[in-house]
């Protein structure tokens, strides 16, 4: 990039679900804002591969920063998901209590809720474990309900967030690793892999890499360990199993095992845990499948006898700190926004109004703007509600609604070419799947991957009268 390009206000380093949200805050002032993300799409990393829950945060450090703003977070996000129409479902959650250890340690839990600002959980007996979710295994001695406890779309959310940013002015440089910055009385200079950027304020959003762009500012704060998480998706016939999320008692050994429905109709074994060197690692293990098949042959044993549909592992940030580690520098003009666990896709609102918060209160002058354009309507991809191909409305205007080129997540072609002429369109298969659900059922791809990178490629132009792909007959073969 030239060296007479402009400089930012503010340059967010980060294209995750938090990155995103931060970025979409600043847009709602008189800022010129930049997003840059190493990846080819935002949300691809950490903020793709979590558990998907909305958090109440009933268990987190009682006056902790996470605690506080998991707190802001569930009813910021809740409100924007009905807004901009991100799936959510109310399932609610239990703990449940397999030994004497993690059933002692109930009521203690309740009142952590309580400290937290959440006064809706109960401790219930065995038997009210069992009418809540009837397939678990034998051995419960008990449980708490967590009625708020909710599962979300992870992808829409982070897509959103950079959609409206985009749409408020927002600058997004993809494919752009940040090498090395150096801090001026001015502004900074970033030296990416696709050149140099200029920004008067630096937001540091980086997840993985949070500790190594900290490190390039000068600072030795914390360090980032990738701890793997590995999950098992289980197929739509074993839903059922799973009315609500079943979360493990924390003990002092870990939080452990959960089963949660997903908001795509599946239901979710895992994570595992597992500190790793390697921050790009996201493969799965044959000892990680074995930990996750032996816990839910003992949590609920008809599960297992469900057939697998995918499995797939996350990263996640952990360091050597117990909350959050937010803070602003207004000397270097520098926000730190590291070691953001997996409670980050709930409070990424209240991150970002914290942040923002803390610019202010370090000298960015941040008025809002008197006008921003509306949020986006984001389609949904929740299966829980009405999809394309169910919408009589949508088919009449345009028949491409009604040809189902993905069979196992019933995705159209309308859909597929929706997503490649959106505000940020997919840079490959793995985004769309994220945008639309193609290829991530029962044949992962297997009869449709074709067709649908030929939908991608061929563009908004490829479904024409006389075209075979636009004959619903002719779809998927």
């Amino acid at each position: 990039m030239s060296t007479a390009e402009p400089v930012y206000d503010v340059l967010v380093i980060g294209g995750g679900v938090v990155g995103c949200a931060i970025a979409r805050e600043l847009t709602g002032r008189r800022l010129t804002v930049g997003l840059v993300e190493a990846r080819g799409d935002v949300g691809d990393a950490t903020s793709k591969a979590n558990t998907a829950i909305l958090h109440t945060g009933f268990d987190a450090v009682p006056g902790s920063v996470e605690s506080t703003l998991v707190q802001r977070g569930f009813t910021l996000l809740g409100d924007y998901a009905a807004a901009v129409g991100i799936p959510v479902e109310r399932t609610g959650a239990v703990l449940v209590a397999w030994s004497q250890e993690e059933f002692a340690a109930l009521p203690k839990l309740e009142a952590k809720a309580v400290a937290n600002g959440y006064a809706d959980c109960r401790v219930i007996d065995a038997a009210g474990v069992y009418d809540l979710v009837p397939n678990l295994g034998p051995g419960v001695l008990g449980g708490m309900t967590v009625p708020g406890e909710a599962i979300i779309c992870p992808w829409t959310t982070a897509l959103a967030y950079a959609t409206e940013a985009k749409s408020r002015g927002c600058d997004l440089y993809l494919d752009t690793y940040v090498a090395s910055a150096a801090v001026g009385d001015e502004h900074t200079v970033l030296w990416t892999s696709t050149g140099k950027l200029r920004g008067r304020w630096i937001v540091n959003a980086a997840g993985l890499g949070a500790d190594e762009i900290d490190r390039r500012f000068g600072f030795e704060r914390f360090t980032v360990v990738p701890r793997r998480g590995e999950l098992l998706v289980f197929d739509k016939f074993a839903r059922s199993l799973a009315p609500c999320i079943v979360l493990p008692v924390p003990t002092d050994k870990g939080k452990g095992v959960l089963i949660s429905p997903t908001i795509y109709g599946n239901v979710m074994l895992g994570p595992t845990s597992e500190n790793l060197d390697d921050r790009g690692d996201t493969s799965t293990t044959e000892t990680g499948f074995a930990y996750l098949l032996a816990k839910g042959r003992a949590l609920m044993p008809a599960l297992l006898e469900e057939e697998v549909t995918a499995s797939y592992a996350g990263l996640r940030a952990s360091t050597e700190h117990d909350d959050y580690v937010i803070e602003a520098h207004g000397g270097r003009r520098y926000v730190l926004v590291g070691g953001i666990r997996s409670t980050g896709l709930t409070a990424s609102l209240a991150i970002a109004e914290h942040v923002v918060g803390l610019m202010e209160g370090a000298g960015l002058v941040a008025a809002p703007k008197e006008t921003v354009p509306d949020a986006p309507t984001m389609p949904n991809i929740g299966e829980a509600f009405p999809r394309p191909y169910q919408r009589d409305d949508l088919i009449d205007d345009d028949r491409r609604y009604g040809n189902i080129i993905c069979f196992c997540e019933k995705v159209t072609a309308g859909e597929i070419l929706d997503a490649m002429s959106s505000p940020i369109p997919p840079c490959d298969l793995d985004g769309l799947r994220r945008r639309t659900r193609a290829g991530i059922g029962r044949c992962q791809g297997f009869y449709c991957a074709a067709q649908v990178e030929s939908l991608m490629v061929r563009g908004a132009g490829a479904l024409i009268s006389g075209d075979p792909g636009s004959r619903p007959s002719e779809a998927g073969r």
